[in-house]
């Protein structure tokens, strides 16, 4: 078997493999969009080229007997709280990490790795008692707390790891300068770990709009449900039938999601600290 042969084989290859993989990912989203535009509420009336195009499931969502705005307003304010507030948190936890020595230091890095390994579904129990105990349940504020407690220690690990790849000359430099803890902080090492932000950001951004188990065991009041509670509501009752309107709700979530995307790929694909000692 030529050389030749063998290169025009494994690129064969590859775009089969990559032909299968795009088939399992896109007929499903394509099968969903087309089940949004269908006619009527019936999963297995639909097609995935609908007959009669229709826009009446998007009417009815923002129509004033859906509650579909509110859970999107609730699920922007808890998505956007907990990006933010991941980005602040994380930043500060692992730049004390990554360049301070303190007592504690190395068992507290430990104890953020052993927290990785347990599953949220242990604490689920113990996290409903304890927003009851502090009059948060039922509340988006106590969802958001989980939501930023919880992702410490994952974020905590992935920035500590690229602040340690900063190097530390940039820090004394701007030290001799006279520049503090803060300032340091401010203009040296947040400009050049703005791309793994950048992910935290997306990721802690993308989780509570696709949530489904801890909103369901923290809200119970219709008012306060996020997208993934409400919708589920679509299809949960035991006479809802509404598949096509849960459809065009899911087409929707992703919206926001593509929006923060494409704000922010600019930083996901690009290595500000490349160059950081040159000149």
């Amino acid at each position: 078997m030529s050389q030749k042969f063998k290169s025009k084989l494994e690129v064969t290859t590859i775009y089969i493999i990559l032909a299968i993989v795009s088939i399992i990912i896109f007929y499903p989203l394509l099968w969903t969009i087309g089940m949004s535009f269908n006619q009527g509420t019936s999963l297995y009336s639909s097609s995935l080229i609908p007959e009669n195009f229709s826009l009446e499931h998007y009417r009815w969502l923002f129509s004033e007997g859906s509650d579909y705005l509110i859970w999107y307003k609730n699920s922007l304010i808890v998505s956007l709280a907990t990006a933010i507030g991941s980005v602040v948190i994380t930043s500060l936890v692992a730049y004390a990490f990554s360049r301070y020595k303190f007592v504690g230091r190395k068992n507290g890095l430990y104890v953020f790795l052993l927290l990785q390994m347990f599953p949220v579904m242990m604490a689920m129990v113990a996290l409903y008692i304890f927003l009851n105990m502090i009059g948060l349940l039922d509340t988006l504020t106590g969802l958001i707390l989980i939501y930023l407690g919880g992702q410490i220690p994952f974020n905590a690990w992935l920035v500590k790891g690229y602040f340690d790849t900063i190097p530390r000359e940039l820090d004394q430099a701007a030290r001799i300068d006279g520049a503090g803890h803060l300032r340091v902080f401010w203009s040296i090492m947040l400009p050049l770990a703005k791309p793994i932000l950048a992910v935290v950001a997306l990721f802690n951004f993308m989780m509570p709009l696709f949530d489904f188990l801890l909103p369901t065991i923290v809200l119970s009041s219709q008012e306060n449900y996020t997208l993934a509670v409400g919708l589920y509501n679509f299809i949960n009752d035991q006479f809802a039938n509404n598949f096509t309107r849960f459809a065009a709700g899911s087409i929707l979530v992703a919206m926001p999601i593509a929006a923060v995307y494409l704000y922010l790929q600019r930083y996901l694909i690009s290595g500000l600290t490349s160059g950081g000692t040159k000149g």
